[in-house]
């Protein structure tokens, strides 16, 4: 049997792809394969107001399992509630809603092989052959993009008692520090419950989970609140991009439709990865969808666009990473928040006006500026390979 389309890994792009599809071209033959026994694996996502247009929002709303109407960042010298609207999505949601609209068009336990732009091979001997095939299995090492890394360990608690956040903090910095930039980040879902998530932006070796579950519970204790339960846990390694070389990693990829953190789709300083797989799968909704060749021709097109537009970031990311004192990094983010908040806005929303850009690299770094100038100049993989 040959399909329309074949969706490689049932994560969040991939997800929101079969979903979306389902709903503005239901004509398509689409199977989606997940290597896990469900949809979405264990994960929370979080979007900021200003990320999606109102259709998105639209689209998207039944998966939301929480919108607040602003959130709070802490610093060593600053604390500030922003009046913008912020939302989180579960996996349990996500599977909740796209696994019955999929149906059969879903499998799960199934272990890819090997796939090629047409086909996919299962460690069963299966072979699938579609018209389409979009790889989205996860972010994939390239000696043509040079990472840092946001480590994060994160467990949903219900407690003892009320915790009494009406808000998100998004960042509290209020932490010790260490070998990078450190910051809790809380989400009240209910009365009771809360996701707390120990982040760590660092260079190279995340730190232990001995450590960040330490680090939770010391979280806790400071706070008086005492945990009846840990409902679950969830970690990861999201990339922060330094720099890269777009058309030889696009020539690594042999021409192979990608999608999601594959296809280097999230905010390079942030992380966040929503906003970019729900845009992913409005734009492929307005494809023809009928020639593997022709969807790589466009689809590199559609990336090198969106790695263009994320350069200012990429040139932040140097400038934290690359100059000063690691221990000291959270003073770079603690200028940022001083800023007006339309323009921490557009930031999150990766839509950086030129009068943002120079607003965020005038006046006084908090960074030496002659680390921060080297910084900004090694723009390229060459730039970071060892010497002879």
């Amino acid at each position: 049997m040959s399909h329309d389309l074949i969706l490689a890994g049932g994560g969040l792009a991939n997800g929101l792809i079969a979903w979306r599809l389902r709903q503005m071209r239901p004509e398509l033959d689409v199977v989606c394969l997940e290597q896990q026994d469900s949809l979405g694996g264990n994960h929370t996502w979080s979007f900021h107001q200003h990320d999606l247009d109102h259709q998105q929002q639209q689209w998207l709303q039944p998966l939301v399992v929480k919108r607040w109407p602003a959130y709070h960042v802490h610093f060593p010298q600053l604390s500030r509630r922003l009046q913008s609207g912020y939302a989180s999505i579960t996996s349990e949601r996500f599977a909740q809603i796209i696994t019955p609209v999929l149906g059969p068009a879903l499998r799960t336990g199934c272990q890819i092989q090997a796939l090629g732009p047409s086909h996919v091979r299962l460690d069963t001997g299966e072979q699938l052959q579609a018209r389409i095939v979009i790889d989205g299995r996860g972010a994939q090492p390239s000696s043509q993009r040079i990472l840092a890394r946001q480590a994060f360990l994160g467990q949903v608690l219900r407690l003892r008692q009320p915790h009494g956040l009406l808000a998100p903090i998004v960042m509290d910095a209020r932490v010790a520090q260490g070998a990078g930039y450190r910051f809790v980040y809380v989400l009240p879902f209910t009365a009771d419950t809360l996701l707390v998530e120990d982040t760590h932006y660092v260079e190279r070796d995340p730190p232990a989970p001995e450590l960040l579950r330490a680090n939770i519970a010391d979280y806790l204790l400071a706070h008086g609140w005492a945990v009846a339960q840990v409902l679950r846990e969830e970690q990861g390694v999201l990339p922060i991009t330094l720099a890269g070389d777009f058309p030889r990693w696009w020539a690594e990829q042999g021409d192979q439709p990608l999608s999601g953190l594959r296809a280097g789709l999230f905010h390079c300083t942030t992380g966040y990865s929503l906003p970019e797989a729900v845009r992913l799968a409005d734009w492929l909704a307005t494809q023809p969808l009928d020639d593997a060749a022709q969807l790589s021709h466009n689809l590199k097109h559609y990336l090198s666009d969106r790695w263009h537009d994320q350069g200012f970031y990429r040139l932040l990311n140097r400038m934290l990473f690359l100059a000063g004192r690691p221990e000291r990094r959270w003073q770079v983010l603690q200028r940022f928040y001083q800023l007006p908040e339309a323009l921490i806005a557009r930031f999150y929303a990766g839509q950086s006006t030129w009068r943002d850009r120079l607003r965020l690299l005038s006046g006084k770094p908090p960074v030496p500026v002659g680390q921060a100038l080297r910084a900004a100049l090694r723009h390229s993989p060459r730039h970071y390979e060892e010497p002879q």
